[in-house]
């Protein structure tokens, strides 16, 4: 895949080739207006890959940050026990840990 950087002008002057070279050709246009990059063009392809990332990457963060709230639960029952807090509380906690992971398992 090959990039080019291109004015609006010259988009607009060209715009069915530049189309074709970005849906068939597989170039990715940088547009420029007044000297500055404003936006690009690209072909369906590569904009479906691009939502397929973000989407696996948005997935990937919610786990984490659901991981990280699962392991900080943990260390919450692990003092509440040392503490001599009652273990229903404790099962209570054991049981939103489990409810947790069985929803990330149902995420991948």
């Amino acid at each position: 895949m090959t990039s080019k950087t291109i004015s609006v002008t010259e988009l607009k002057q060209n715009l069915g080739e530049i189309v074709n070279q970005a849906s068939f050709g597989g170039t990715r246009f940088i547009l420029l207006s007044h000297g500055k990059e404003r936006a690009a063009l690209i072909s369906v392809e590569d904009l479906r890959l691009l939502e397929t990332l973000l989407e696996e990457s948005q997935r990937e963060l919610v786990q984490t940050q659901q991981l990280n709230v699962l392991a900080e639960a943990r260390q919450l029952r692990e003092r509440g026990a040392e503490q001599g807090y009652s273990a229903d509380a404790t099962a209570a906690l054991d049981e939103v840990r489990e409810e947790r992971l069985d929803d990330l398992t149902d995420l991948r």
